[in-house]
């Protein structure tokens, strides 16, 4: 898999599992402006901390899918979960456009979370698995990175759906909940196409259905006039059948046999997490606040944050294959903190206007984008394979709680009451000094504790737990032959 040229099935793989992203954006972005539709008393007329419940039970429902499914898929494969959590965000989603009051509205929520929290660990093990070594990083960071493709879809649509003039407020919120299952019907079609992981399949004792999937990819790229060569036996590996690993022992190995990781992924993700739920849940309300744009107008300003944030990703994803993980890593972090410290010494200043601070906010995460992009990269391809799944689901759990709780409560608080016609400075600009700093930490360490990952086979930067390398008597399931390994 790491020796073939692009191809017409990685462009399948891209299209068709890359999609969620895009959809957990739409979600996010038309839910985020149906706080005054759903507050109607022609529609379900809820209070705003009910509305804000919404939300906060699709982030809860994504914590645990992602950790229920992320196990899941270690287990059953990779194509079974990203086609299941797939049909359950279509029916959660769905549901959530059919509810009669906030109960139906929390539960079909949650429902929808769970699918998406499960995604993401499936999509994310698949695309490392499949995608050859020097393409990894720059697909799986530009993948990521669609998230704000999905929520400038989102932004654009609600000005669409919640607009009395256009749709009937009544109508609007419930077709805003189907946007996102009309387009996962779609790719779903695109999803059955794409085979199992050869790197899955291989280590759960299904060698045979391994080589003919690596087969047919090969067989594409020939009929291109694509010389393949041969993978030398050297790189064979030989591995027995998986262990079944129980929690505690899951526990063990994240933080005694890979101490040293695990501290780079749980710093990597807690700290672009902070930085980014910081900013990106207040940003209205400092421009409501502090530059005093009218409510109704605040979204004009969120088009060029997801334009920043979607371009750092596609520009810059390539140079973690080329200069290297740990110099982008640290670059991007450090770089986007800096920037911040400038931004915050500018906003205590009181020289910026709403379009200068919206320009800056575009410069910072268009660097933050990209290395909060690699975070999940770092985390999905430097754990063995039997456990990928599930490393990515405990990391972005703590990515959620950090970001999705901690962040947005303690900027809200220091923005201050929409009650006070001239707030206060101070209190934003520490917050925004202690985002800054947390975030240049986490690049240095980075660039302290980071792998060089580019260009590597997923088996070179943490072999299977299933490997063993007993020559005389090996006892295994697989040997890994010449042809095998080109699986790999």
């Amino acid at each position: 898999m790491d020796r073939l040229p692009w191809t017409r099935f990685h462009w399948l793989v891209v299209v068709g599992l890359g999609v969620c992203w895009i959809l957990d954006g739409v979600e996010a972005q038309i839910v985020a402006a149906m706080g005054g539709p759903l507050e109607s008393v022609h529609t379900l007329h809820l209070s705003a901390g009910e509305v804000g419940a919404t939300a906060s039970v699709y982030l809860a429902g994504q914590v645990l899918g992602a950790l229920v499914f992320g196990r899941i898929t270690d287990r059953l494969g990779r194509k079974k979960l990203f086609i299941l959590t797939l049909l359950i965000y279509l029916i959660g989603s769905g549901l959530a456009g059919l509810s009669w009051n906030l109960w139906s509205l929390l539960l079909f929520r949650f429902i929808a979370g769970t699918g998406i929290g499960g995604e993401y660990t499936a999509i994310n093990s698949a695309i490392d698995e499949l995608m050859p070594a020097r393409y990894r990083g720059r697909v799986d960071i530009a993948v990521n990175g669609t998230y704000w493709a999905g929520a400038a879809l989102g932004a654009a649509a609600s000005l669409v759906l919640f607009n009395e003039n256009a749709v009937p407020i009544h109508w609007g919120w419930r077709l805003g909940f189907l946007l996102g299952p009309i387009l996962g019907l779609v790719i779903i079609f695109v999803r059955r196409a794409i085979p199992e992981s050869p790197r899955w399949l291989l280590t759960h004792g299904r060698a045979a259905e391994a080589e003919r999937v690596v087969d047919d990819i090969e067989r594409g790229a020939r009929a291109r006039g694509i010389e393949l060569e041969p993978v030398g036996p050297e790189r064979a590996i030989t591995v027995a059948e998986p262990p079944r690993l129980s929690l505690r022992a899951l526990a063990a190995i994240f933080f005694f046999k890979y101490p040293r990781r695990s501290f780079l992924g749980f710093s990597m993700m807690a700290t672009q997490a902070f930085l980014y739920n910081a900013i990106f849940f207040t940003s209205s309300m400092v421009l409501m606040h502090f530059y005093d744009v009218p409510m109704d107008q605040t979204g004009y300003y969120f088009f060029p944050f997801c334009i920043g944030n979607l371009l750092g990703p596609l520009v810059l994803g390539p140079l973690f294959d080329t200069i290297g993980r740990r110099k982008m890593i640290c670059s991007t972090y450090v770089l986007s903190g800096s920037l911040l410290l400038l931004s915050a010494w500018a906003f205590h200043a009181g020289i910026l206007s709403a379009t200068t601070q919206t320009v800056l906010w575009c410069v910072i995460f268009f660097f933050a984008s990209a290395g909060a992009s690699s975070a999940y990269l770092t985390v999905s391809e430097i754990f063995p394979i039997e456990l990928r799944g599930q490393a990515i689901a405990f990391f972005f759990a703590i990515a959620q709680g950090i970001g999705g709780v901690i962040a947005p409560y303690l900027f809200g608080h220091l923005v201050g009451g929409a009650d006070n016609p001239h707030p206060d400075r101070g209190p934003l600009t520490l917050g925004y000094l202690l985002g800054a700093t947390i975030m240049i930490a986490g690049g240095l360490i980075a660039w302290r504790f980071g792998i060089d990952a580019e260009g590597k086979s997923l088996e070179e930067l943490a072999e299977p737990l299933s490997s063993t390398k007993d020559d005389a008597t090996p006892t295994p399931t697989n040997t890994l032959s010449t042809k095998t390994e080109q699986a790999v």
